[in-house]
């Protein structure tokens, strides 16, 4: 199994976290942001991975630590679960409709950190967590992971169904890139390495 276990401490955030990306939804998350953690928790049902992950942040300042840090941690975990990346899939896309709301999601496990992030939307928030943070989540994500990650917003009104589409969306994605391919003999890189 393709396990791995992080613990990060800062003065802004204490973070435990545990994932297996041969999973099967397995989730237990509390970050003290309920709608973080309903994305949280559909990330990890749609990707069939397992997750664990208690964060405790500054919430008394804003969602902003605590949100961004879950995401280094959770791009971190990914990165070590894989591996040296030997036999992997390595790309991976997805389309999720979520009523009107349409996100499509490619990515490429690629070492290559880059994040493009398309969407328009109003500055608002679900629950208490800030919309902008969608966007500084995939970002650390991205950057630890080493994926190269492009998230589109094709249509969109309800901020919920928007940004539930782009976890549900990336969860997808993901887990077709992580997934063994029976045809790939070794790093699946012409340089040889990932």
């Amino acid at each position: 199994m393709r396990v791995a276990n992080l613990e990060r401490n800062t003065k802004e955030t204490q973070i435990k976290a545990q994932i297996n990306l041969d999973g099967s939804g397995k989730v237990a998350v509390d970050t003290g942001i309920g709608f973080f953690d309903h994305m949280l928790e559909a990330f990890t049902k749609h990707g069939f991975f397992d997750l664990e992950l208690n964060c405790k942040g500054d919430l008394h300042v804003d969602d902003h630590h605590t949100i961004e840090d879950c995401g280094i941690v959770i791009g971190q975990c990914i990165k070590e679960a894989l591996g040296d990346k030997a036999g992997i899939e390595r790309f991976g896309y997805y389309y999720v409709p979520l009523d009107e709301a349409l996100v499509r999601t490619c990515l490429d496990i690629s070492g290559r950190p880059y994040l493009r992030f398309d969407t328009t939307r109003a500055t608002c928030k679900c629950g208490v967590m800030s919309v902008d943070m969608a966007e500084e989540f995939f970002r650390a994500v991205a950057f630890n992971a080493g994926l190269t990650l492009h998230i589109d917003v094709i249509n969109a009104k309800n901020t919920h169904h928007c940004i539930e589409a782009m976890f549900k969306s990336f969860a997808r994605a993901l887990c077709m890139a992580v997934s063994y391919n029976d045809k790939q003999k070794g790093i699946p890189s012409t340089k040889g390495v990932l």
